[in-house]
């Protein structure tokens, strides 16, 4: 896959994930933000849902619902048309691995899943070697 394949594919991605939601589209507030700080819930204005709820130690601020209220599907539609402009404006150029639009749609597509059961994976491994190593490192 091209470097503009990838940022294509992300903005494609965020866009599919945006119309899943719904009338969950945002943007999201914190419902509790002034009353408490925890547990944090966040819900979508609108139609209301729940989104989230989070739960840090209650002395400290609720960033985690901020970030995630920051990060609405409005934004993700606004990332997602960004990419799709950067990928028409990279297209047939050399694209370096730093670039941030590539950076931003490595991130997107990241799958976490695969990530996990790769470490997962790797865990397995290493416990196998020390077992036939007869403990030994």
């Amino acid at each position: 896959m091209t470097p503009t394949e990838e940022i294509r594919a992300a903005a494609a991605k965020l866009d599919d994930l945006v119309q899943a939601l719904g009338d969950n589209r945002g943007p999201w507030y914190i419902v509790n933000e002034q009353a408490r700080h925890y547990p944090q819930t966040i819900s979508n204005i609108g139609v209301p849902y729940r989104v989230a709820s989070t739960t840090t130690d209650p002395h400290h601020e609720p960033t985690d619902a901020q970030y995630i209220c920051a990060m609405h599907p409005g934004v993700g539609r606004a990332l997602a048309k960004l990419l799709d402009q950067t990928a028409d404006a990279l297209d047939g150029t050399e694209v370096s691995a730093d670039e941030p639009a590539l950076v931003l749609a490595r991130a997107v597509n990241y799958d976490h899943l695969q990530a996990k059961a790769r470490h997962r994976d790797e865990a397995a491994l290493a416990t196998a070697r020390t077992i036939d190593d007869g403990g030994q490192q």
